[in-house]
């Protein structure tokens, strides 16, 4: 397996960067158009395909929680897959959480995005 090697954030692919940005903002639309039309997302034991189901994913995820979001790292693990670590702070349960969103893309597109500790 190829191990992750380390980069700047500004260094992952402008489809990632820019769904990272948006999701960040709260712009659903901005953010699916990072996505390819079958995409899959995996978050909290969920899997969301498509457009429309990815769609509610980016308006719901979240949304019961407030708080905030600091991109502290990136990997490259090869040419088309990368990982995003995002460290969050706010009044879920446990308080604060590191995130690693594992991206695949294709074509200049997001095909899978998986968010786990």
């Amino acid at each position: 397996m190829t191990q992750p090697s380390t980069i700047s954030p500004t260094d992952l692919p402008a489809a990632v960067r820019e769904y990272l940005a948006a999701h960040l903002a709260g712009d659903v639309d901005t953010a699916l158009r990072s996505f390819r039309a079958d995409a899959v997302v995996v978050d909290e034991g969920h899997t969301y395909r498509g457009t429309e189901e990815i769609r509610g994913f980016l308006r719901d995820a979240g949304s019961e929680f407030t708080y905030t979001t600091e991109l502290t790292g990136a990997e490259r693990i090869d040419g088309e897959r990368w990982i995003a670590v995002n460290h969050l702070e706010g009044d879920f349960p446990g308080g604060i959480a590191d995130l690693r969103y594992r991206f695949t893309t294709a074509g200049g597109l997001i095909a899978e995005l998986v968010i786990a500790p």
